[in-house]
């Protein structure tokens, strides 16, 4: 049995009251910090198969150097992958760095697109990325879904999907808008410290009587 809208707002309230003193994911801290959706998307392809303790120093020293897409193209490549390594795939994410950096000057004129159609048309922009621009750079609504939120969307018995994107669309049709934004940050945060993939941390989560455990076959 799915759990209801009813269901899924008592977990979100449980969980954010659960999570006060655990930190927010690296890109969330980024863009609290710079209030700069070029520095968020910026952060997001920096973080794309990286972990937040590797990723948010890569992002400091990056953006101490430069905070714009002109400081950015003035510096060298090569430098680039030395100040964000040891980011996964660095050399890869330098080079399209300076591509997107290009790309931003000559078509949006030097500003980052706020919809997501034109965010999609940036090369190495997928779907999670443009989301989560949206969300964390502009502040608008977005359904940004990583493994985490695939995964425990799934464990929770909320919905049924079977890939991060069937994730997305299914959670557009059943999740209340007003849990847009903050869903995202929320099940990432969650899902690094307590309900990880591998022998979730059920004993100590607030939400075990209302989670169906779906999939779950160890737990701690």
């Amino acid at each position: 049995m799915f759990l209801n809208n009813e269901q899924i707002a008592h977990v979100i309230k449980l969980l954010k009251v659960a999570m006060r003193d655990l930190p927010d994911p690296s890109v969330t801290l980024v863009g609290k910090k710079y209030k700069s959706p070029f520095l968020v998307l910026i952060s997001c392809l920096l973080s794309l198969r990286t972990r937040d303790e590797t990723t948010l120093p890569a992002c400091e020293r990056l953006f101490a150097r430069a905070g714009t897409m002109q400081g950015m193209l003035k510096i060298p490549v090569a430098q680039i992958q030395k100040l964000i390594y040891p980011v996964g795939f660095y050399k890869t994410k330098a080079l399209r760095i300076h591509g997107i950096c290009q790309d931003l000057i000559h078509r949006f004129g030097g500003q980052v697109p706020d919809d997501l159609e034109s965010l999609l048309t940036l090369k190495g922009v997928g779907r999670k990325t443009a989301n989560l621009v949206l969300i964390e750079g502009f502040g608008k609504p977005g359904i940004c879904v990583d493994t985490h939120v695939h995964r425990i969307s799934n464990r929770l018995g909320y919905i049924k999907t079977k890939t991060p994107k069937d994730t997305e669309f299914a959670l557009r049709k059943k999740l209340p808008h007003k849990y847009w934004i903050e869903y995202n940050a929320l099940l990432v945060t969650w899902g690094q410290n307590v309900c990880k993939p591998i022998s979730p941390i059920c004993s100590n989560c607030p939400v075990k009587t209302i989670c169906q455990r779906v999939n779950v076959i160890i737990s701690r």
